[in-house]
């Protein structure tokens, strides 16, 4: 009889099995689940080096997919300021010159979170030479989709005078005919971010290239360290795989050198990035990316693209003019035309789709251009998905489930839990929140859904998602009852995210023969309040049957 390299006892064990859904103790052996089970059939597993684990009454889980984050983008914005939330110009003062300090000399200053209301009624170029006028600066907002610069970043980053950009972005002009301050969409703002080493960060997302001039080693070897703060503040968190939402060769590879050292400690997969000024031919790399990873710890074998921006900078596309903003909708990054096109080649490559797709008007278009691909391939079974969805048009829930798209949603997105209600909720209009932030709805027409944070746009914390889904709140009479259950988001945070990446026959269970990813919390999940869910924490992380975190 194989012997266990370790066992966990005396656990509430939630496997998301439906064969056995609930245990009492689980075995490891060889990176795998051995058993599940008792804990005197576990304790019959043991030998003499095997390691003996007390859950002590405390909830057992897979360990979490977060099925949409950027990893290294959130590991560099670790070590940077924090304005998160920050809507007074005072406060916001104070926290910059903190940061100041640690960070001294001359070079841009980046700080992240600020909320929109800090600008209100003020020009931001203006306010930003008052908090800082010497030094350049730059606040991202916490939906990375906006950037505000002071007037010395503008000059440095050349474009102080405006920019051409494409159709979606945005170099907002003043009065004055100077740049006012507001960046709008990675063309607008990578000018600025470029003076930042935080750019190669940021550049698999903005613009989905390889860093030029390639590092040298001293920036590697820094890069390699956010990375690492990344996935070690994931693990933390109980997370254990990782869809990562932006990427290139260079992230990938820098992944592999940690996998090679030995602190790849969660297992990531990384798309190819396809923008729309990209010729179609640059598909290539994505067929290319995934054939040089495609592993149990490293993978490629999607492409993400943006079909619009977000509601609070009025750059989702809307089948409806904003409220306040007569005759404007946003628009789509990419035609119908030829998003189908696109769609129907990747498809045909045998790679997954990811598209961020926030407005009504985007998603309807996406799931024209996933019609097409299946018109043109049939069924390939690729389960492309929608990410987001925060406005949709009750006609296009049924097409998600006959199109069997994933919808890949985070229910810290909704205004009122990790963001707050404005200017979001004014912003999509009192007639539409009853199809808006609409996981209950979609959950209910049978689609497949996974549950994800978009960490660094807001917190990684799976337990204050698990907290913002089964507490939120109703806006408004007409909208039925939003909530998920504490059963179905544990399901869209395991089972359903190794379902939307298509790995349910290797993880998202404690299943004997699946990889050995397993947390431990410190409470019995179904016992606490679900307004106290948020409280709960994450005693240990096994990865690969490795523990990659231990709480102190």
């Amino acid at each position: 009889m194989q012997k266990a390299d370790s066992i966990i006892l005396g656990g509430r064990v939630l496997t998301q099995d439906r064969n056995m859904p609930r245990a009492e103790a689980l075995a490891i052996a060889a990176g795998r689940i051995l058993a599940v089970g008792s804990d005197a059939e576990m304790r019959a597993l043991a030998g003499p080096e095997t390691e003996v684990i007390e859950a002590g009454g405390a909830t057992v889980l897979p360990g979490f997919v977060e099925s949409h984050l950027h990893l290294f983008i959130g590991g560099a914005e670790l070590d940077q300021v924090h304005l998160h939330g920050t809507a007074d110009p005072e406060t916001a003062r104070r926290k910059l010159a903190e940061g100041a300090a640690r960070s001294p000399g001359s070079g841009l200053l980046v700080a992240q979170g600020p909320g929109y209301a800090l600008f209100d009624g003020q020009v931001p170029r203006l306010l930003l030479d008052d908090l800082m006028p010497d030094r350049p600066l730059a606040l991202v907002a916490d939906d990375h989709h906006t950037v505000w610069a002071n007037t010395r970043a503008l000059e440095l980053a050349g474009v102080l005078h405006g920019r051409e950009t494409p159709d979606g972005h945005e170099v907002v002009m003043g009065e004055d005919g100077l740049a006012n301050g507001m960046l709008l969409e990675p063309e607008a703002y990578a000018p600025v971010l470029s003076l930042s080493g935080y750019y190669r960060a940021m550049q698999g997302l903005a613009v989905g290239t390889e860093p030029d001039p390639a590092p040298d080693a001293a920036q590697r070897a820094g890069d390699l360290e956010a990375l690492a703060r990344g996935l070690a503040h994931a693990n933390a968190h109980g997370v254990t795989s990782i869809v990562n939402m932006d990427g290139n060769l260079y992230t990938l590879d820098l992944l592999d050198q940690l996998r090679a050292e030995g602190r790849l400690t969660a297992r990531v997969r990384v798309p190819f990035h396809f923008l729309p000024e990209m010729d179609e031919a640059e598909l290539e790399r994505a067929s290319e990316m995934h054939a040089r990873w495609n592993d149990e710890w490293l993978a490629s074998g999607f492409v993400k693209m943006f079909m619009d921006g977000v509601i609070e900078s009025n750059t989702a596309f809307m089948k409806a003019d904003y409220p306040g903003r007569p005759g404007w909708r946003a628009h789509g990054r990419f035609s119908a035309e030829r998003f189908a096109r696109l769609a129907t080649d990747i498809d045909r490559r045998g790679l997954q789709i990811a598209v961020h797709s926030i407005g009504d008007a985007a998603t309807s278009r996406v799931l024209d251009g996933y019609a097409a691909a299946r018109a043109a391939n049939g069924d390939s079974g690729l389960r492309h998905r929608i990410e987001h969805i925060e406005v949709i048009d009750p006609a296009d829930i049924p097409r998600l489930a006959e199109l069997g798209v994933v919808a890949s949603m985070q229910p810290m997105h909704v205004p009122g839990t990790g963001f707050p209600l404005e200017p979001a909720q004014s912003a999509i209009g009192r007639a539409r929140w009853p199809d808006s932030y609409p996981v209950r709805r979609i959950k209910d027409a049978g689609i497949a859904v996974a549950l994800a944070s978009d960490w660094p746009v807001t917190d990684i914390s799976v337990m204050r998602g698990i907290h913002a889904a089964v507490t939120r709140q109703s806006w408004c009479a007409e909208q039925a009852d939003p909530r998920l259950t504490l059963a179905e988001t544990l399901e869209g945070y395991t089972l359903g995210g190794a379902f939307a990446e298509r790995t349910e026959a290797i993880k998202g269970s404690l299943t004997p023969g699946k990889l050995a990813d397993v947390i431990i919390l410190d409470a019995d999940l179904e016992a606490v309040e679900p307004a106290e869910l948020d409280r709960v924490t994450v005693r240990r992380t096994i990865c690969g049957g490795r523990t990659v975190y231990q709480q102190d």
